[in-house]
């Protein structure tokens, strides 16, 4: 599939990041990108932590200590502060958002910042590096200079339904000119709840490295299964690999589904 499946031992940026329970029971580990900012973000003393004050839960922008290294600055979103839903279990947004990191890097589509879960001034939840974005970069420029990279993202958010996919969620990091993608709080819901903006490739054909990628993640279901179990249920989990069969079958990302398609407020 990627070298996400590679043969090698855990590092040990992964096994601060996670459970040993994200190692699969075959051995293999699955990879992500900058484990030194991993580290930073699971074990650095956090010296600031300031309201971020926009967004419908509590997140915060926080200030990581690390010994004899620059501070890291990261986006703090902990259970705590997650606003109850009527369709989301209390409690799970913050899972949520580290299992789809977790999946990105098994499929190796290292578009989400690296991110951790981790105990904070307000109790658990996720901690991702903070990307600068490049203000200049706008929504059109994005999907000329970015084609495939969206094309990715586009069927990322339809395998793991994703609820809120604005496009302030797909930004160009100033510094290293990367498309990132982040938010992915509202995801892996077993019910049909696909809400973005990137409806860019309605009716055209997945085809190539995508098709066996998705190919691949079915062929690696246990090892998948292993990697998220710790932060989805079991149904969430069935309907993930359900999904991914459909799209592949179909080979077709779908078209504008009738009802609301677009996230609350994009």
């Amino acid at each position: 599939m990627s070298d996400a499946w590679s043969r090698n031992n855990p590092t040990s940026a992964a096994r601060t990041s996670a459970p040993a329970a994200i190692v699969p029971a075959d051995g293999c580990a699955w990879s992500a990108p900058d484990p030194a900012s991993l580290v930073a973000l699971a074990t650095g003393h956090i010296s600031e932590c300031k309201l971020v004050p926009w967004g419908s839960n509590y997140t915060f922008a926080v200030a990581l200590d690390v010994a004899g290294a620059e501070p890291v600055t990261g986006i703090y979103k902990p259970e705590r502060g997650e606003i109850p839903l009527w369709d989301f279990e209390t409690g799970t947004l913050y899972r949520r958002e580290y299992a789809a990191f977790v999946l990105s890097c098994l499929l190796g589509w290292h578009f989400i910042p690296p991110t951790v879960v981790r105990d904070g001034p307000h109790g658990i939840g996720t901690v991702q590096l903070y990307v600068e974005p490049d203000e200049s970069m706008h929504d059109r420029t994005i999907r000329r200079a970015y084609h495939d990279q969206l094309q990715r993202i586009a069927l990322f958010d339809l395998m793991t339904n994703n609820a809120d996919r604005k496009a302030s969620h797909c930004f160009v990091g100033r510094l290293d000119r990367r498309l990132w993608g982040i938010d992915h709080g509202l995801t892996f819901h077993v019910q049909p709840k696909l809400r973005t903006v990137i409806w860019d490739f309605c009716g055209e054909p997945i085809e190539g490295e995508l098709l066996v990628t998705l190919e691949a993640l079915l062929t690696h279901r246990a090892d998948v299964r292993a990697a998220l179990r710790p932060f989805l249920s079991r149904p969430e989990i069935d309907m993930l690999f359900a999904r991914v069969a459909n799209i592949r079958d179909s080979q077709l990302f779908p078209m504008l589904n009738p009802r609301r398609n677009v996230p609350y407020g994009w």
